[in-house]
């Protein structure tokens, strides 16, 4: 290829890519910098430099705090154990039991039902005259507030979260494990090691990439949660589901945008820093596989 043909092919190709590149930087990193200024001034009107006051008052604030607590609590919960349990459940499928298709079809139906349909059947679980506390009346129990006690709360909104991501991880890890050499699994077998070996010295060896892809997934899932709890709970939610998107909401109604932006630039630096430490594992380890 002559030096005219690659500076043409190379040429195409920054042409083909500066309209996507353009809008992310007009969609994304602009705005971006736009918060990242107005966090550090005094108001939107005299515009004078604060310096980090904004974020001092922030980190100060009880209700970031709360918010703050509430949301790593809640990733720190549901991450693990929406991952923890799509593995046993993709090896499960992957070990051809019987009907596994119309599992992976119930298993795929939350993805397919619309937001709005899912919260109005744990609504009807988990209201104060919901088939929950039903079925506690049958047994002389008392009725429950399950959106509105601390604990309940939680343990509601991570089971709704576990039913709606659990099908899509499955997925993944049953494409992980089609994907596995059969080779080193029959040699193991033959060998005499049971299935409990050949799952931690071969299969998991090649599903560690694909368990922290799934991870950074599911992670970025977690922070979106604020869809259901807003819209199980509205616009006032008990303490234990208070996150910080609703801390973020209140900012944006009362108008207070140093405060907002403070919170947005912290989120997105914590979020990145936690993404970025994932990706770099799932590249490392990815690399060992491949050699």
């Amino acid at each position: 290829m002559t030096v005219r043909n690659r500076f043409r092919k190379r040429w195409q190709a920054y042409v083909l890519l500066y309209p996507g590149l353009l809008g992310v930087l007009l969609f994304f990193v602009l705005p971006f910098f736009v918060i990242l200024y107005h966090s550090l001034v005094e108001n939107n009107f005299s515009l004078a430099f604060v310096g980090l006051q904004n974020y001092r008052d922030l980190l100060q604030n009880e209700a970031f705090r709360l918010a703050t607590r509430n949301t790593v609590r809640f990733s720190a919960i549901a991450v693990p154990l929406t991952v923890g349990v799509a593995l046993p459940v993709a090896l499960a499928l992957h070990c051809r039991l019987p009907a596994r298709g119309w599992l992976r079809s119930i298993l795929l139906s939350p993805l397919m039902v619309p937001s709005a349909s899912v919260l109005l059947v744990w609504q009807l679980l988990f209201d104060q005259s919901g088939a929950m506390n039903q079925l506690l009346s049958l047994f002389s129990l008392p009725p429950v507030a399950w959106l509105r006690t601390t604990g309940f709360d939680c343990a509601v909104v991570v089971l709704l979260f576990l039913w709606k991501n659990l099908g899509y991880n499955v997925l993944l890890f049953s494409a992980a494990l089609s994907h596995v050499p059969t080779a080193p699994l029959e040699a193991a077998r033959i060998d005499g090691a049971g299935a409990w070996r050949r799952f931690w010295y071969i299969q998991w060896r090649y599903l560690i990439p694909t368990a922290l892809f799934v991870t950074v997934l599911t992670l970025a899932n977690s922070f979106k949660i604020f869809r259901e709890v807003y819209l199980l709970t509205g616009d006032y939610p008990g303490e234990g589901l208070y996150m910080l998107q609703h801390f973020m909401n209140n900012m944006f109604r009362t108008l207070d945008y140093q405060r907002l932006s403070a919170a947005t630039a912290v989120m997105t630096l914590v979020i990145t820093l936690v993404l970025a430490l994932l990706l770099w594992l799932e590249e490392r380890f990815g690399r060992e596989v491949e050699e």
